[in-house]
């Protein structure tokens, strides 16, 4: 098994919304926010190479929308899906696999595109992978969600015949990976926990949108349970400090992985660092 950083580009979100009920005056020393209050945040997902089978874990924003769309979000940097996926020495046609942890624009965004005025996959040889209680939620979204649900970057996974629906109540149908579903941030998210040589890496998406959100309050504005949300990262930064997992994640606009350790203050981050370094 092999594993690439696919960096898609950066965009900006509002830091009080990522950082919640935590003042300014605390997030900012890790995420420093320009004059309109926005924060950078990378958009970095996983592609897992592993005998016939490239599997991609989350895709990014996409650029199908409008002018006034991204004006909302400011994406910047050199980085974009493809142009990632073919450094790492693949092209699109070689998606075996597209794994969504979610279907909100930023996570699944760039596996839709548009020519000609339709809508066509990025990924045309792929399975994309979604699970039935996720998906139903995304048609009929809360008004929280309903901004972060854009139906052009959904139904036509399922239109092309391409879609497809994970048991989480099952075993992984990926043996390279076992899957957590969380309900914080909104419902059935899924958690990748790849199996690499002697370590475990958790692509863990927005149950921790970087590396400043692993304190137990740190939680996002934007999830839709957030008490949840609190119980769903105690447990899990307990067991991932006590079982060394390395956090892969998907946000932070500088930190790729860390590793977490108990301390007095409860579950701190312990060693950042890229994920080339463990490979």
């Amino acid at each position: 098994m092999r594993l690439h950083v696919i960096n898609t580009g950066f965009f900006k979100l509002d830091g009080g919304a990522m950082f919640g009920v935590v003042p300014k005056v605390i997030w900012q020393k890790t995420n420093p926010a320009d004059d309109k209050n926005l924060c950078t945040w990378a958009m970095r997902c996983l592609l897992v190479e592993d005998g016939d089978r490239l599997i991609l874990i989350d895709n990014g924003i996409g650029d199908k929308q409008n002018d006034r769309f991204f004006s909302y979000y400011y994406l910047h940097g050199e980085d974009t899906l493809l142009n990632s996926i073919r450094q790492a020495g693949f092209s699109p046609g070689e998606i075996t696999d597209v794994f969504l942890t979610h279907l909100h624009f930023d996570h699944c965004g760039g596996g839709v595109a548009t020519h000609n005025g339709r809508p066509e996959l990025v990924f045309p040889n792929a399975k994309y992978w979604s699970n039935l209680s996720h998906w139903q939620w995304a048609l009929q979204p809360n008004a929280r969600e309903k901004a972060s649900f854009l139906k052009e970057n959904i139904l036509p996974m399922e239109e092309s015949g391409h879609l497809h629906f994970l048991d989480i109540n099952s075993k992984s149908p990926f043996p390279q990976f076992d899957i957590m579903t969380v309900d914080g941030h909104t419902e059935k998210q899924m958690l990748p926990k790849i199996r690499y040589k002697d370590k475990t890496i958790v692509f863990v998406a927005d149950l921790l949108p970087s590396a400043g959100h692993v304190p137990l309050a740190y939680v996002m504005g934007y999830d839709t349970r957030p008490l949840v949300t609190l119980q769903e990262k105690d447990v899990f930064l307990k067991e991932a400090a006590d079982q060394g997992y390395i956090l892969f994640f998907e946000h932070d606009p500088v930190q790729e992985c860390c590793t977490v350790k108990r301390t007095e203050r409860g579950v701190r981050v312990d060693k950042v660092f890229s994920l080339n370094e463990i490979l």
